[in-house]
C-alpha cells in the first residue's frame, strides 16, 4: 500500500512537471526578427495562431507521454514486486555493485615519487645524445672518398701482434611491402631466395646467411615439405643460418606504439619457438629511418644480448667514428644502473648495400659486389665493374679489399671487423649465390693462407661477429660488463635522421595519417579482444559446460589480426612510404582484421554475460550482441534503433578494456532523443542527448584562445590555429620521406567564413568550426577524471584539392619554454628535445607517437594524440603538429611517386594544462593517453600498473593452448603535479600486485616469470602470488588458469 501511494505521488509530480514545462515552452517561443533586429509589428494574429497550434501539438504529445508514464508506473510497480528492475532475460549482471566514487585526491606512496627525482642517465664515461647534438656543428664538408666522413690512414704493422678478424655476413633485406605488396614480393622474389638458401648453404659448410623477417619465413615454411624443413633445421643447428631479431617484421621505430612493437616481436618469437626451437640472440635493423631506445629495451627484455643499427644522421656517424664510439652499450635514459644495457653496433657509412659496407670508399667496395659483374642487370654507378677472382688477379684484389677492411677497422676499438654482404631482395637467383660465395671464398682462402697479411677472414652470422667481439674485449658471452677494453655507455635516441645535406626524414612521421589512425584502432580492438578471449576460455573451464563457443575459429581470427597489425609495423607500412596500391593492401588487411576482432569480442562477451551458460549459441549471421560504434577512422556512425520509449529497453554492454576501473564518457548514436539510461540496478545514469548536426550557421569565430584551470581559476594564453607549409623550389622537394619546406609556415586563411555550431549540455559542451579543408571540434567534459581535466580536440582534415601543401595545427601559449620541449618515444617513455637554430626547420620536427609537451617553472602544456604524427616546438611556448601532407613528386628515395592518395582523416587529441611544481612525465597523463587509444568499449587491478596485453598462447598445431601470456608495465610518473580528480580508483603500491586482485574470480594454476616474448624462463624464489616491478619495467608471465 505504501509503495502504491509512492507511485501515485510520483505520477502526480511528473504531471505537474509536464504542465509547468508546457508553460515554459510557450513562454519561450522565439519571435522572428528581421535582418536589422527589429520586431515585426504586424502579423500579431498570425503569431497568436502559431502559438495556439504549437500548444495543441504539445498537449497532444504530452497526453501520450502521460499515458505512457501511467503504463510505465504500473509495469514498474509489478517489476518491484517481483524484485526485478530489468525484463527477465538470460543476462549476467556480473558484479552489479556500483563503483565507489573516485577519491578527490589519488593516494600516492612516497617511494613512488622518487623516480621523477632522478636525473637522466649518463655513466661517468658515457655519451648522452642531447650533449652530442649540442656539440656537433652539423656542417657537411667533403670528406673525400668517404663523402660524409674523413680520410682514414693506418700503419702496415698495426696488426702484427693481433690479426684482423673479418666476418662477412651475407644478408637479404626483404621488405614485407614497399614497391610491391607483401604477397607479390613473396611470389616474385622471397620464396626463390629462401629456396636457393637451402640448396646453396648445403653445398659448402663455410657459407653463412642471416634472415630477419618471420612474416616471409612463416609463409614460405607453410609451403615447403618436411624434407626441406629438416634441411632448414640442420642449417640452423650447424650455425650456417641465423635468425636475427626474429620479429614479424623489421619495424619502424618512430611511429610504432610499443604495444604493437611487443606484439609483432612476440608473434615472431612464438612462431620460431614452436616451429624451429630458435631463440634469437642479436637484433638486426638496417633500414628503419632512425632508431629508438624503446626498441633496444624490448630486445633486451626479450633476452637478446646484441643489436645492430644503420640509419643514423651522417654527422652523428662521423662524430662517433672519429671518437671510436660506434660500438656502445645502449642504456635507457631512466635506468640508473646497467639493467637495460644492450651491446649495439652502429654501421658507419651511408647505406647497408655492398658499396657502403666493406670500407670507406664505395667505388672500391662496389667492385666486390659480384652480382654487378659485367653482363648482369645491375652495374656500379662509378663505372668500374667487379672482376671475377682468378689466379692472375687475386693478389691485387686481396690487397685492394684488405685496404678497405683495415681502414674501416680504424673506426672501431677492436680488431674484430663486420662487413655485411647484401642488399634489398638479394640472392633471388642461384647464379648470384655462386658469384658472391665462390669469389669471396677465393679471397678468404688467399688471405688466410698468407700469414704476412695478418688477417683472418670468413663468412659469418651477426652473432658470430658479436661473439668474437665480446671475446676480444674479455666480455661475458651474453652479459653486459664492459670487459678489458671498455666500450662507452650511451643514452638517448637517434632522431631525426638525415642521410645527406638538409634532407631530413621528418616527413614520414605524418605521411598517410589515415592509416596511422587505423593502426591504433586495430591495436585497441585487438587488445580488448585478446583479454576477453582469454577470460572466456578460462571461464569455460571454470564452469565446465559444453559449449559451441568458436574457440579455434576465434583464435585464427586473433592470430590473423596480430599478424596483419605486425605487418603494418614494417618500416615502409606505418611510415606511409609505400606505393599507392601497397598502402591499399595494408589498409584492407587492417580493416578486415578490425571487423574480425569485433566478431571475437561479440562472441566472447556473449558467453561472459550469460547467466545460463548452456544456453549459449554461436550464430555469426545473427549475433546475440552487436558492436554499435564503428572505427573512428572510417568516419561511419552506427545507430541503436529505439523502437519505443516505453518498450522493452535495449541492453547496452559496455566493456572497459583498460586495466583500471574508471569514470568515462560513453557515446552512442540513437534514433530518438526520447531515451534514458539505467545501470544494472535500475538506477538512472547521468546522460546527455545531443543532436547530430547536418548543417550550421556562418560566423566569424576563431579557435581556442585561453584556458582556465578549475583548481584556482588561473588563466593562460592557449591559442589554436592552423598553418600551411609549401615545398622548396629546389631540385629536391618534399615527398613521402622528406620534409623540405619552402619557408616558415603561413597562417591558414580560408576564403570562406567558417561554419560554426555550438552544443551545450549537462555532461559536455562543444564548438565545431568547419573551414574549407578542416573541421575543428573542441569539446569540454563536465565529469570527474581524465576527460574532465583536459580539452578534447578533433581535426577532420581534407586536403585532396591541394598541390604540394602540408597542413599543421599550431598551439601558442604564454609558457616560457624557451628552446626545450619533450616528445614521447613509442608511447613508452619521454625524450627531452632542444630546438636548434643551427639546424634547418625540418630537422627540429620529431616523431610524436602519443604525446608532446612543453613547460616552464609554473605550468606544463601537453598535447596527447590518438595517432602518430610529426611535432615540433619552433618557438618558445609553441607546439606544431603536421596533420596531413599532399605532395606531387617523389623525393628520390626509391618510392618513385608522390603522396596523392589522401583521405578525409580525423585526428584526435587531448590538450592538458597543469600547474607544475617539478618535472618528468606526470602520473595521469598515462591514463589520458590510454583513454585516447582505448576509447571504445571490468578488468581492474591495484597498483596503477598497465596491462599491456593478455593473450592465449598457441599450440604446435596452431590452436589455442591452456596457457596465456600476461605482460605488465609499471609506469614512472611525476608527483610534482596535481593528483586531484584523476577519476582513478587505484593507489600506488610501490610496484607490487597480488594476483588474486589482478585476476578477480579466476584462479591461477601456475605462473612463471619469462622473458618479454616468452623465449626464456626466469628462475625466481619470490612469492608467485605477488608480482613486483620497478618503475618503467615491462615484465611477462606465463599463466595457466584453472
Amino acid at each position: 500500500m505504501k509503495l502504491s501511494r509512492q507511485f501515485t505521488v510520483f505520477g502526480i509530480a511528473i504531471f505537474c512537471v509536464v504542465v509547468f514545462s508546457l508553460y515554459l515552452m510557450l513562454d519561450h517561443i522565439d519571435h522572428s526578427k528581421n535582418p536589422n533586429g527589429e520586431r515585426i509589428q504586424n502579423g500579431q494574429l498570425g503569431i497568436l495562431q502559431d502559438k495556439i497550434d504549437h500548444l495543441e501539438r504539445l498537449l497532444a504529445e504530452n497526453n501520450e507521454i502521460i499515458a505512457n508514464i501511467r503504463d510505465s508506473v504500473i509495469n514498474l510497480r509489478e517489476t518491484v514486486k517481483d524484485g526485478k528492475m530489468f525484463p527477465e532475460g538470460n543476462m549476467s549482471q556480473g558484479n552489479v555493485e556500483l563503483l565507489p566514487p573516485a577519491p578527490a585526491l589519488l593516494p600516492i606512496h612516497s617511494e613512488d615519487c622518487q623516480f621523477a627525482a632522478q636525473t637522466y642517465s649518463k655513466a661517468a664515461d658515457g655519451v648522452q645524445m642531447l650533449d652530442v647534438y649540442d656539440l656537433l656543428s652539423f656542417d657537411n664538408p667533403d670528406g673525400g672518398v668517404w663523402k660524409q666522413g674523413f680520410d682514414i690512414s693506418y700503419q702496415d704493422n698495426e696488426w702484427d701482434n693481433e690479426p684482423l678478424q673479418v666476418f662477412v655476413v651475407p644478408h637479404s633485406h626483404n621488405d614485407p611491402g614497399w614497391l610491391k605488396t607483401f604477397d607479390d614480393y613473396y611470389r616474385d622474389q622471397t620464396q626463390h631466395i629462401l629456396n636457393n638458401m637451402v640448396v646453396k648453404l648445403h653445398e659448402d659448410s663455410r657459407r653463412k646467411m642471416i634472415w630477419s623477417e618471420i612474416s616471409y619465413f612463416s609463409k614460405w615454411w607453410d609451403s615447403i615439405d618436411e624434407q626441406k624443413r629438416d634441411a632448414v633445421r640442420r642449417l640452423i643447428e650447424s650455425g650456417q643460418l641465423e635468425v636475427a631479431t626474429g620479429g614479424w617484421v623489421m619495424p619502424d621505430e618512430a611511429s610504432s606504439h610499443y604495444f604493437a612493437l611487443i606484439d609483432q616481436l612476440v608473434e615472431g618469437h612464438q612462431w620460431l619457438e614452436i616451429n624451429l626451437g630458435v631463440k634469437p640472440k642479436t637484433g638486426w635493423a638496417v633500414d628503419p629511418f632512425g632508431h629508438t631506445p624503446t626498441h633496444a629495451y624490448l630486445l633486451r627484455q626479450a633476452g637478446l644480448s646484441n643489436m645492430l643499427i644503420q640509419r643514423v644522421h651522417y654527422s652523428v656517424k662521423k662524430h662517433f667514428a672519429s671518437q671510436k664510439t660506434l660500438e656502445f652499450f645502449w642504456r635507457q635514459n631512466w635506468d640508473q644502473d646497467s639493467s637495460s644495457d644492450i651491446l649495439c653496433h652502429m654501421m658507419p657509412f651511408y647505406s647497408y648495400d655492398v658499396p657502403h659496407t666493406c670500407g670507406p670508399d664505395p667505388k672500391i667496395c662496389c667492385q666486390f659486389d659480384f652480382k654487378r659483374l659485367p653482363g648482369g642487370r645491375i652495374s656500379c654507378p662509378w663505372r668500374i665493374p667487379p672482376q671475377a677472382i682468378t689466379d692472375n688477379n687475386i693478389q691485387e684484389r686481396v690487397q685492394t679489399l684488405l685496404d678497405q677492411y683495415r681502414k674501416k677497422s680504424k673506426l672501431f676499438r677492436t680488431n674484430v671487423l663486420l662487413a655485411p654482404l647484401g642488399d634489398d631482395f638479394r640472392y633471388a637467383e642461384a647464379v648470384e649465390w655462386d658469384q658472391q660465395f665462390e669469389n669471396y671464398q677465393k679471397l678468404f682462402d688467399y688471405m688466410n693462407s698468407h700469414p704476412e697479411l695478418h688477417v683472418q677472414a670468413q663468412f659469418g652470422t651477426i652473432s658470430d661477429y658479436f661473439e668474437a667481439l665480446r671475446k676480444s674485449t674479455g666480455m661475458d658471452p651474453v652479459g653486459m660488463n664492459v670487459g678489458q677494453l671498455a666500450l662507452p655507455v650511451l643514452s638517448g635516441d637517434f632522431f631525426t635522421y638525415a642521410d645527406r645535406d638538409d634532407h631530413y626524414w621528418s616527413g614520414y612521421f605524418t605521411s598517410r595519417p589515415f592509416y596511422k589512425r587505423l593502426d591504433r584502432v586495430l591495436e585497441s580492438h585487438l587488445r580488448a579482444a585478446e583479454v576477453l578471449y582469454s577470460l572466456t576460455l578460462a571461464n569455460i573451464q571454470k564452469y565446465g559446460q559444453p559449449s559451441d563457443y568458436p574457440a579455434v575459429d576465434n583464435y585464427k581470427l586473433l592470430t590473423e589480426a596480430r599478424r596483419n597489425l605486425g605487418l603494418f609495423q614494417h618500416h615502409d607500412a606505418i611510415t606511409g612510404t609505400g606505393k599507392d596500391w601497397v598502402v591499399v593492401d595494408y589498409g584492407t588487411r587492417l580493416f578486415h582484421s578490425i571487423l574480425n576482432v569485433k566478431r571475437v569480442i561479440v562472441s566472447s562477451a556473449h558467453w561472459l554475460v550469460l547467466k545460463d551458460k548452456p544456453a549459449y549459441y554461436h550464430d555469426p549471421s545473427n549475433p546475440f550482441l552487436q558492436m554499435v560504434k564503428a572505427a573512428e577512422s572510417v568516419a561511419k556512425k552506427c545507430f541503436i534503433k529505439m523502437l519505443n520509449f516505453f518498450a522493452v529497453p535495449r541492453l547496452l554492454v559496455v566493456y572497459n578494456p583498460t586495466e583500471q576501473a574508471r569514470t568515462s564518457m560513453v557515446t552512442v548514436y540513437v534514433t530518438t532523443p526520447k531515451v534514458r539510461v539505467l545501470n544494472a540496478l535500475g538506477h538512472v545514469v547521468r546522460a546527455q542527448v545531443s543532436a547530430v548536426w547536418n548543417d550550421a550557421s556562418h560566423a566569424n569565430i576563431s579557435c581556442l584562445q585561453k584556458m582556465r584551470l578549475k583548481e584556482d581559476d588561473a588563466e593562460f594564453l592557449v591559442k589554436v590555429e592552423f598553418v600551411w607549409y609549401g615545398t622548396t623550389s629546389n631540385k629536391d622537394k618534399s615527398g613521402a620521406y622528406l620534409f623540405l619546406p619552402d619557408k616558415e609556415a603561413t597562417i591558414y586563411s580560408p576564403s570562406q567564413p567558417p561554419v560554426v555550431r555550438v552544443t551545450k549540455g549537462l555532461l559536455f559542451s562543444e564548438v565545431t568550426t568547419t573551414f574549407t579543408q578542416i573541421t575543428h571540434t573542441l569539446r569540454l567534459y563536465n565529469i570527474h577524471g581524465v576527460e574532465g581535466q583536459s580539452v578534447e580536440l578533433c581535426n577532420t582534415v581534407d586536403i585532396r584539392g591541394e598541390i604540394n601543401h602540408e597542413i599543421a595545427m599550431r598551439i601558442t601559449s604564454d609558457l616560457n619554454s624557451k628552446d626545450r620541449f619533450f616528445t614521447d618515444l613509442n608511447g613508452y617513455q619521454v625524450q627531452p628535445r632542444k630546438t636548434m637554430a643551427k639546424l634547418p626547420l625540418q630537422a627540429n620536427f620529431y616523431p610524436m607517437t602519443s604525446m608532446v609537451y612543453l613547460q616552464d617553472s609554473s605550468a606544463r602544456l601537453s598535447l596527447l594524440t590518438a595517432q602518430s604524427l610529426g611535432a615540433a616546438s619552433l618557438k618558445s611556448g609553441q607546439l606544431e603538429v603536421i596533420m596531413d601532407r599532399r605532395l606531387n613528386q617523389d623525393d628520390n628515395r626509391g618510392l618513385g611517386q608522390g603522396v596523392l592518395d589522401n583521405k578525409i582523416t580525423a585526428n584526435s587529441f587531448r590538450l592538458l594544462l597543469e600547474k607544475r611544481m617539478s618535472g618528468f612525465l606526470e602520473f595521469w597523463k598515462f591514463p589520458a593517453e590510454t583513454h585516447l587509444r582505448h576509447k571504445k568499449v571490468t578488468y581492474a587491478h591495484q597498483g596503477c600498473i598497465h596491462l599491456i596485453k593478455k593473450n592465449t598462447l598457441k599450440t604446435e598445431g596452431g590452436g589455442p593452448s591452456e596457457q596465456a601470456a600476461l605482460i605488465l608495465h609499471r609506469k614512472g610518473f611525476d608527483c610534482g603535479f596535481s593528483n586531484r580528480n584523476t577519476g582513478l580508483l587505484c593507489s600506488t603500491t610501490r610496484g607490487k600486485i597480488r594476483l588474486e586482485k589482478l585476476l578477480t574470480d579466476l584462479k591461477v594454476k601456475s605462473i612463471t616469470p619469462v622473458s618479454l616474448s616468452l623465449m626464456h624462463t626466469h628462475n625466481s624464489d619470490a612469492d608467485p602470488q605477488e608480482i613486483s616491478l620497478k618503475p618503467m619495467e615491462i615484465r611477462t608471465y606465463r599463466l595457466q588458469l584453472s
